[in-house]
């Protein structure tokens, strides 16, 4: 792989942003496939071009059926859960998510509740949320829960979080307070992107224990980020 292609893709992964690097087999000749659309000697007809963006999105890596003799690999970032809310639930969350291969990140600016002692082996951030995202970026690859139960946290996380490109987004409460939860989000402006937000949140597996709760959200999770928010 040529040096410059090396650098690219360091780059992106250094700013967690997925690309596809297209490769023709007869001749070596390459392109990079990102958000910003295609560039480097390969050129690609839409139809192509329509192809490796679907995996890039995917994470997959395999020939172009629309280019043969082509081999696409994709670089993606790895996935990660930034949880607002340092409760029991994120407790057994955070542990579980870890064990699933997501980067986990919990934050609360309560030291009493983002312990280390609390979390043992997990990040912390004792930073007011809204400080934490804009600090860690939001990304495609990231999913965020709001479990602190506190309008006062958890709602300039999803201020922040409902505009981005985050393919999860799910807060903690009763479909009343999810409601009024609403109103203010409403209030500030963002009452067209609310669906985003997965409340109830997690699966309905009928579990009431926090560690039950946390299987719900995980599993809530890892459907979305396969089969997508309507699967």
């Amino acid at each position: 792989m040529k040096a410059a292609t090396l650098a690219r893709i360091a780059e992106a992964q250094a700013g967690r942003r997925a690309l596809v690097v297209v490769t023709r087999l007869a001749d070596g000749a390459q392109c990079m496939v990102d958000a910003a659309g295609c560039s480097g000697e390969l050129g690609l007809a839409p139809a192509q071009l329509a192809e490796a963006a679907s995996l890039r999105q995917s994470g997959r890596c395999g020939a172009l059926e629309t280019l043969p003799g082509s081999f696409a690999r994709a670089y993606v970032p790895s996935p990660r859960l930034l949880i607002v809310g340092a409760v029991h639930i994120a407790q057994a969350l955070a542990g579980m998510a870890t064990t699933a291969g997501y980067e986990v990140t919990v934050i609360d600016p309560r030291g009493a509740f983002a312990s280390p002692e609390r979390f043992p082996g997990v990040t912390l951030s004792d930073e007011w949320p809204d400080e934490a995202l804009a600090r860690l970026g939001l990304d495609a690859a990231t999913a965020l829960v709001a479990l602190s139960h506190d309008p006062k946290l958890d709602d300039p996380a999803l201020e922040l979080a409902l505009p981005s490109t985050l393919f999860y987004i799910g807060a903690l409460g009763s479909r009343r307070t999810h409601e009024k939860r609403l109103e203010r989000l409403r209030a500030a402006g963002l009452g067209g992107l609310t669906g985003r937000i997965h409340s109830p949140i997690g699966l309905d597996l009928g579990g009431r224990a926090p560690a039950e709760i946390a299987v719900s959200i995980l599993a809530e999770i890892i459907r979305v980020r396969y089969k997508g928010a309507a699967a």
